[in-house]
């Protein structure tokens, strides 16, 4: 039996990648067996049980970034984290880390250089966390979502997708999608902002609502789970607040409005979904860069957070819409940097550290 150790969490972000790896170990290797190391506060807490795995633990330590009594904290607590992982590693007998960046991850590296167990690392965005900033140095395993990702010995892998994305085929399940969203055989624009939606992008669209269903859309837009918008009462405008089946919306989809996060830019590429990508307007503006690959090969637009209003909608959106031959290019494009088997991709760089090839 060969255990791997799987760690990361807190958010989606760290936590899908994780789970689809974790399920292509046990799907390729008979012997797997596959341990998650998160927290007790993230995301992981709820969804890996629910996949059937095993969470160990480790209390979720932020990393201090300015002088104060959790920076006093601080290096008595990281000891006791890395020491903790430590022994798991020991009693386990966990033969590979694997870290997808995230709370857990850092003292993961740490125990796993102590250890001197192999040592895996992904990063699912083009600007690479801290966590994975500090692993990359510790193993020259280094796989990376995004051709522009900067981390040292960084290999493109792609993004470990979900198998309901990985194995969809949108053409031939597209008549069941739309009917599961009571859609019609007009093209579809899916509009969607995340798991908390997108207060922009919800408000905007809505107010440019006529435009698109006059242009021959009808529009499917997930709001998320805020509920900050009252349905407009317009036929073919179909609002909800969330959506259990994604992959069931992306099939039913033509052209999509989002974000630009990561494993939104890597699913919509890896199925060929032509977009119009909003980046989150937060920080360094670190979604710009996962949307570089897409937008350069001309898969899709940029378009920044202030700009994208309902006048952008109408006079640059809609016309893009009508235009059948553009969308059709930009669907071609955006395949063009797509990968769906970043899972398998991501198993073979495990295979390769655990058999301590260079």
């Amino acid at each position: 039996m060969t255990t791997y150790l799987l760690a990361g969490g807190g958010t989606a972000g760290h936590v899908n990648p994780l789970l689809a790896t974790a399920d292509k170990l046990r799907e390729t290797h008979s012997d797997a067996q596959a341990l998650v190391l998160g927290t007790a506060e993230g995301l992981e807490a709820r969804l890996v049980p629910q996949r059937g795995y095993e969470l160990l633990t480790v209390p979720k330590l932020p990393f201090p970034r300015r002088p104060n009594l959790a920076a006093l904290r601080f290096p008595a607590a990281w000891s006791a984290s890395v020491k903790r992982v430590e022994e798991m590693i020991r009693e386990r007998g966990v033969d590979v880390v694997v870290g997808f960046g995230g709370y857990a991850s850092a003292p993961a590296y740490q125990a796993a250089r102590r250890t001197g167990t192999p040592l895996v690392l992904h990063e699912a965005n083009a600007m690479p966390g801290l966590a994975n900033r500090l692993g990359a140095r510790f193993t020259r395993y280094v796989g990376v979502a995004f051709h522009n990702t900067r981390l040292p010995h960084a290999r493109f892998v792609g993004m470990p997708l979900r198998a309901e994305i990985e194995t969809l085929n949108r053409h031939e399940v597209r008549v069941h999608a739309r009917n599961a969203f009571d859609l019609d055989e007009r093209p579809v624009l899916l509009v969607t902002g995340g798991s908390l939606g997108a207060r922009r992008i919800n408000r905007t669209m809505l107010a440019a609502a006529r435009a698109v269903l006059d242009a021959g859309y009808q529009v499917l837009h997930i709001q998320g789970n805020a509920h900050e918008f009252d349905d407009p009462g317009l036929p073919g405008y179909h609002l909800i607040d969330y959506c259990d089946d994604m992959h069931q919306a992306l099939a039913a989809a033509d052209f999509v409005v989002s974000r630009a996060g990561a494993a939104t830019v890597s699913e919509l590429t890896a199925l060929g979904l032509p977009a119009v990508y909003v980046p989150y307007p937060v920080g360094n503006g670190e979604q710009r860069f996962n949307a570089a690959d897409v937008v350069k090969a001309g898969g899709g637009l940029l378009v920044d957070d202030a700009r994208f209003t309902d006048d952008w909608v109408r006079t640059q959106l809609v016309p893009l819409l009508v235009d059948e031959g553009r969308c059709m290019i930009m669907a071609d494009a955006a395949a063009s940097v797509g990968v769906r088997d970043g899972a398998a991709r991501l198993v073979a760089l495990i295979d390769e550290a655990r058999e301590g090839r260079a």
